[in-house]
């Protein structure tokens, strides 16, 4: 089979053909990043987009960002609160809010869309408040306490106090030495079963809430438990650490999106690694680590109710495919945009050299893995945006 025969040019009518070639209609349906800041794939990441709203019904965006940060985006696509610079700066994890995709994606959900539509475009960060390291559980756990009613059994006053200095949660050298956390600490475990009862609580009150006050106090919820389930394996010394923080990481935000897929159907935009199906594998030093993705814990629940179109990239800056690679080969395709039928081009890619990446920033496509990808989106040339922050 030629390459050629499994690929197509990138646009809404093949966005639209992919779709119906799927056995159900996706909930939840994953875009991919080889690697995160490349500008062109934000680009056609919102073409895609925009195409689905228009013409598939799809009313929700969801991206690899903090997902009480991302609130503050919703509220302005929703209500007009803010302004489009604050949620730029204040809605985004990671540095996402510098690229000026994100920016386009959120000025033409607020404007034109949202401002003309009585249904609304909603948005969602799904990952957790975490880079290697995490943040203070403070403010999950404080929302959550305040849309609690009645006399609890413990104060804001007992909370701040068990919480101290939101510093030594954020602190960032506990990526490296898990001796500086605090995550196994008296006041970490009790907080731990506060949030635990504060939940179970919740769900005693649920039926006085707005369905806005529910859907953010469960977010609240699983944000507190996981942010300090998490901090309390920042605090474990032994080889498996990373292992386990990473799961948990993923574990986070397959609860996320499995909340957004209640809004559904809804395009996320996630790295390759998170999104997959199968394991993520990563080397840490002289360590493999390997774990379940969102992806494969979202697809466990969802079924076909889960779709994953993967990315790859041709030429990255100065760094070009050798020609005997998957990106290689597919960089012989006509067009700048492809999208490929991830199954049939496994029968058409026989044992491709693998494609070495200059830094750990780019994971190559492993042809051994198409099987568990439904597409793939290429890019023939990319220009990768400087990481700001």
């Amino acid at each position: 089979m030629d390459i050629k025969d499994t690929a197509r040019p990138l646009d809404g009518a093949g966005v639209s053909a992919f779709l119906r070639s799927l056995p159900a209609k996706p909930l939840l349906l994953g875009l991919g990043e080889a690697r995160h800041f490349v500008e062109e794939l934000g680009e056609i990441r919102n073409e895609v987009f925009r195409h689905l709203v228009e013409h598939e019904g799809y009313r929700s965006f969801a991206i690899e960002s903090d997902c009480l940060m991302g609130l503050l985006v919703d509220d302005y696509l929703t209500t007009g609160a803010h302004t489009l610079d604050d949620v730029m700066e204040r809605g985004f994890s990671h540095a996402f809010g510098a690229s000026p995709a994100n920016r386009e994606l959120v000025r033409w959900m607020r404007a034109p869309y949202n401002e003309e539509h009585d249904e609304k475009l909603r948005f969602f960060g799904f990952d957790a408040p975490l880079e290697y390291w995490a943040a203070s559980p403070r403010e999950a756990l404080t929302a959550l306490h305040g849309l609690l009613d009645g006399p609890l059994p413990w104060t804001r006053e007992t909370l701040d106090t068990l919480l101290g200095p939101d510093e030594r949660w954020s602190n960032e050298a506990t990526a490296m030495d898990p001796s500086q956390s605090i995550g196994q600490s008296a006041d970490a475990q009790r907080l731990r079963l506060i949030a635990d009862d504060l939940v179970a609580l919740l769900d005693t009150q649920a039926p006085r809430l707005s369905a806005q006050d529910r859907e953010r106090a469960a977010l609240y919820g699983r944000t507190a438990t996981g942010l300090l389930r998490y901090h309390y394996w920042m605090a474990d010394a032994s080889p498996e650490r990373w292992t386990r923080l990473s799961a948990l990481r993923d574990a986070m935000m397959a609860a996320n999106l499995r909340a957004v897929a209640e809004h559904g159907p809804a395009l996320v935009f996630a790295s390759n690694l998170h999104l997959q199906r199968n394991k993520s594998v990563m080397p840490l030093g002289d360590q493999q680590l390997e774990w379940w993705s969102a992806g494969a814990i979202t697809a466990t629940h969802l079924g076909d109710r889960y779709a994953f179109l993967a990315s790859a990239l041709g030429t990255v800056g100065d760094d070009a495919p050798a020609p005997d690679t998957v990106e290689g080969m597919l960089s012989t395709l006509p067009w700048d945009h492809s999208l490929l039928d991830a199954r049939r081009l496994a029968e058409a890619v026989t044992q491709p050299a693998p494609r070495v990446s200059h830094d750990f920033a780019y994971f190559p496509l492993d042809a051994a893995q198409l099987g568990h990808i439904d597409g793939v989106v290429f890019l023939k040339q990319a220009v990768r945006m400087k990481k700001l922050g």
